[in-house]
This record gives C-alpha cells, structure tokens and sequence, in this order.
C-alpha cells in the first residue's frame, strides 16, 4: 500500500478536474495544467476529490501510484497558490536587476550575464542581492532557478555565489600559516 497514493486529493473551491483517458486537466484561478499518466494506474474525479489507484499488483504499477497523486496534487497546488523559489547572490559586486523578460547578472565574470527568462515563469529581482522565481508549474520554476545558480555556484570558503535562502553552506576553513 502506497502511504501518499491512498490519499485522495481534495480540489479547493473554484477549482476543477477533468480527466479524459489517462489524462488529468485542473482549471484554477492561475490557469490550467495537465497531467498524463501511464497505463498502471486509474484516475477518478468524485466530486471534489480525485483519486488514484493501481491498475493491478505489479511492482510499476505501485510505482506510478504514489507519483502520479504526487503529480495531481502538484497541479492543483499550480493552479491555487503556484510556487516559488528564492535566491541570494552573497560576493562583492555581484548583483541582479531584471530588464524586460532579462535577467542581467553580475558574478565577478568578465562580461555580464543576460538570462533569459522562459514562458510560464515569472522572475523578480526586489534588490539586487534577492532572486525570487515563481509559476504554476513545479518543475518548470525548480529548472530555471537551478539553472541560474549555475552560473555562480556558492563556494565553501567564503561562501560568493548564488544559493537558495534556505540552503547551508558547509564552510570549510581556509590555509594556515
């Protein structure tokens, strides 16, 4: 038995599912996402709950469970509140300022980084130390925030680059005389 599969998906008010073969489509005050599942599961719409159960016993089959409540219930958290990824720039003269659908970054790098930003996903830069990536969709915002801090990952001795707010830095300690 799958612990998070067992568990309906409640659909807050304004929200709605429809499901079409093994395809799953929530309509939301930020728009509308989709899911398609595999073959190993079924999915059901009861009112204001959506379910999901297992197409057999077969060890994929509990696999896809678990993963594709995940994935609904992810579309419907999308579609209500979205989410959202934050991120620090920590070094001397590195900065952030959003131009148009460009991110302008400077991380002590010989030229200035321009990163442009995708559909679907809006990125906000309030100071010039703080990045704030938000969208409905999961994946798609985790993608563009990682790919931004790849440009300057953060570095253990003084800790310079790009982190998200609520990541550590292991520091370690520098030479010694």
């Amino acid at each position: 038995m799958s612990r998070i599969g067992k568990r309906p998906v409640e659909l807050p008010s304004g929200v709605e599912a429809k499901v079409s073969g093994q395809t799953v489509e929530v309509k939301g005050p930020k728009g509308t996402r989709s899911f398609t599942a595999t073959d190993d599961v079924t999915i059901s719409v009861d009112g204001s709950t959506v379910t999901v159960t297992p197409r057999g016993n077969s060890k994929r089959a509990k696999q896809q469970w678990g993963m594709s409540r995940t994935q609904v219930a992810n579309l419907v958290q999308g579609v209500t509140g979205g989410f959202k990824k934050e991120l620090e720039i920590n070094g001397v003269g590195y900065r952030a300022q959003m131009q148009g659908n460009t991110l302008k970054l400077s991380l002590g790098l010989s030229h200035e980084v321009n990163f442009e930003v995708p559909q679907g996903v809006t990125v906000t830069a309030p100071k010039q130390t703080e990045i704030i990536v938000e969208g409905s969709d999961q994946q798609l915002v985790g993608e563009v925030a990682a790919k931004i801090r790849e440009w300057r990952k953060p570095e253990p001795y003084k800790g310079k680059g790009i982190k998200y707010k609520d990541e550590y830095i292991f520091r370690k300690e520098g030479k010694k005389k």
